[in-house]
């Protein structure tokens, strides 16, 4: 072979072995490689791009959805405190009402009332007004409840008052359970009698406000009363 033909063919074998090493050789990825690449067509997003935007979104949204749910929580709150608010109004009129039309005394509004009703009828004509059968816890509220019911209802005997041992004999208790400590007896006709029938009590205007047990299911007029504020 001539040494020409020979030193042609080993410069081809050199550009060859340059061109292979040229392939294989890794790319550099920099700051700017991104770029380095051949720009994308119109229109279309460079795959890289769309992987980062993806990423992106998924951290937003759960962001911006916490965001709205906070708002709308706290928008209920407002409406709730609202509605709370508007119904306190409401029972504040209806407790003025009921004052104008009975009388105040010892932080309480009375309201005698002379339709006659069974006992437990007669409770639930008090809370559905917004109290409950009146119940004296002292001499002074007793005595009050007296005069009141002379003057409101001239000629009345008795009234229905929040005592009752309808649970257990001897135990009085008042419309929400709890146990009484005032008592006002009227001694004179040995009351209370102790009998299982008579398990509710009316005060006595005749015997100046004194107490007495009576058949739940008599016919009475009763006094309500409405704690104020």
């Amino acid at each position: 072979m001539l040494p020409a033909q020979h030193t042609k063919k080993k410069k081809k074998r050199e550009l060859a072995i340059q061109k292979i090493e040229d392939l294989q050789e890794p790319v550099a990825h920099t700051e700017g490689s991104e770029s380095a690449l051949s720009p994308p067509e119109e229109g279309i997003t460079h795959p890289s791009r769309l992987y980062t935007t993806s990423r992106t979104r998924k951290a937003v949204l759960p962001r911006q959805s916490g965001d709205a749910a906070a708002e709308e929580d706290d928008v209920k709150s407002q409406l709730e405190r609202l509605w709370q608010e508007v119904n306190s109004l409401k029972e504040m009129q209806a407790l003025q009402t009921v004052c104008l039309r009975g009388i105040k005394a010892h932080r309480k509004c009375y309201l005698t009332i002379e339709e006659p009703k069974h006992y437990h009828e007669a409770n639930e004509d008090c809370i559905a007004q917004g109290g409950t059968l009146a119940t004296p816890r002292d001499m002074m509220e007793n005595n009050g409840l007296r005069d009141y019911a002379k003057r409101s209802a001239p000629g009345s005997k008795d009234f229905w008052i929040g005592v009752a041992d309808i649970v257990k004999e001897g135990q009085y208790v008042d419309v929400n359970s709890l146990p009484v400590s005032y008592f006002n007896w009227d001694r004179s006709k040995k009351q209370p009698t102790g009998t299982k029938r008579e398990s509710c009590v009316a005060l006595s205007v005749v015997a100046q406000g004194k107490w007495y047990n009576e058949v739940c299911r008599s016919l009475k007029k009763y006094i309500c009363e409405y704690i104020i504020p």
